[in-house]
């Protein structure tokens, strides 16, 4: 189908793509199988020029939005989501700095990440506080010109690797969600540490860790927004990085329904390809459907961000849930119509069923997305708007 993308956009796709097929693929299964961050890869992307898509082109990058990191994501996450995800995660770290930074922050952390330089990560989720984002226990308490940060944030994407962290922490903790702040974080800072790396199901070549703040001083300066704005850092953050998780899960479940028909070709039983079974084909095409219809609404959402709307939280949210609920899908039947060998390790579904199941959970699991989506409607059918 033709999705109306611009000349860059194009050429985003074709090099993502020319990328994933000719140096993810010949390695992925090696690094999910390790647990190893594929430092060597990120090189690939400073190279190709494509870590700075979503930035501007004053801070070196190339000047795109949500539309162009949702192409480039999508085609890498066809291959292997898991070294896509070190992009997109650090996408997620960078959006608090584009939102809500100052100039001099910009001037100084932009640069480095729109040229594969730094890396960036975003924390928000501690032990006790996943979906319920407001009862983060992280603390900043002031102290002249610095704030003193203790605490723990846990399964941190791109933690210990990136340079640069976007965190939450509580400033008032009697203010409840209105008591949050957020800060940009760099790595080395006194006091700021990781935890052990986390041995996933999935995903497994991009890095997890805890953070861990011991008495770190962190500057004034280093603050995002004013004092008080953490809960709204987090949210706007979320509202414009969802078609991300959204894009990884849309390639994901394109790359399973490719694999799925190459093989329902190759495969004989009966003495026919098994692509010949109209229950084969009937698999197949709702898999295509599911697969055009996510796309559709991830590009529609990408492209409605990046307009300037200010409602964003509903489509965004929509985007997220359809298409990772369809990548869920998709994968498992994909290693259906592959049947035993779906199951084996050789073959590629049964690592893109794997990693499919994270995009339902982080940055809001599905059910938050669902009442995120319920509340708007309410809302709009309030104001008679729906």
């Amino acid at each position: 189908m033709d999705y109306g993308l611009t000349e860059t956009q194009t050429m985003i796709r074709d090099v993502c793509r020319k990328i994933a097929v000719e140096k993810l693929k010949p390695i992925r299964a090696h690094y999910d199988e390790a647990n190893e961050f594929p430092h060597e890869v990120l090189k690939i992307f400073a190279q190709a020029d494509i870590c700075g898509l979503y930035i501007e082109e004053k801070y070196g990058g190339m000047g795109g939005g949500v539309m162009d990191l949702t192409v480039g994501v999508e085609e890498l996450s066809k291959v292997c989501s898991g070294i896509a995800l070190s992009m997109a995660a650090t996408a997620l770290g960078t959006f608090p700095i584009i939102l809500f930074g100052t100039e001099a922050q910009k001037q100084k952390y932009l640069p480095l990440i729109a040229s594969g330089q730094s890396l960036a990560a975003f924390g928000l989720t501690e032990a006790n506080a996943g979906s319920d984002a407001g009862a983060i226990a992280t603390t900043a308490a002031r102290d002249g010109d610095y704030y003193v940060i203790n605490g723990t944030k846990q399964w941190i994407t791109n933690g210990g690797e990136a340079d640069i962290y976007s965190i939450v922490v509580k400033t008032d903790k009697a203010k409840g969600a209105r008591g949050a702040s957020a800060f940009i974080v760099e790595k080395g800072t006194p006091g700021f540490t990781f935890g052990k790396k986390e041995n996933k199901m999935g995903i497994r070549a991009s890095a997890t860790r805890e953070l861990v703040f011991q008495d770190c001083r962190v500057h004034k300066d280093q603050m995002l927004g004013k004092e008080g704005m953490g809960f709204i850092v987090a949210m706007k953050t979320f509202d414009q990085s969802r078609p991300g998780v959204a894009a990884q899960a849309l390639g994901i479940a394109a790359g399973a329904l490719e694999e799925a028909v190459k093989y329902s070709r190759e495969r004989k039983q009966f003495g026919k390809p098994v692509c010949s079974f109209q229950g084969v084909q009937f698999m197949l095409a709702d898999m295509a459907t599911q697969v055009e219809a996510a796309r559709t609404l991830v590009y529609h959402a990408a492209r409605y961000i990046d307009s300037g709307a200010k409602d964003i939280s509903k489509i965004s949210a929509m985007a997220k849930l359809y298409a990772s609920d369809t990548a869920m899908k998709v994968t498992t039947d994909a290693v259906q119509i592959f049947g035993g060998y779906g199951y084996m390790k050789e073959y590629p579904v049964e690592k893109m069923m794997r990693d499919a199941k994270i995009t339902q959970i982080y940055e809001g699991t599905n059910q938050i997305q669902r009442e995120v989506i319920g509340l708007n409607l309410i809302k709009e059918a309030a104001s008679g708007r729906l």
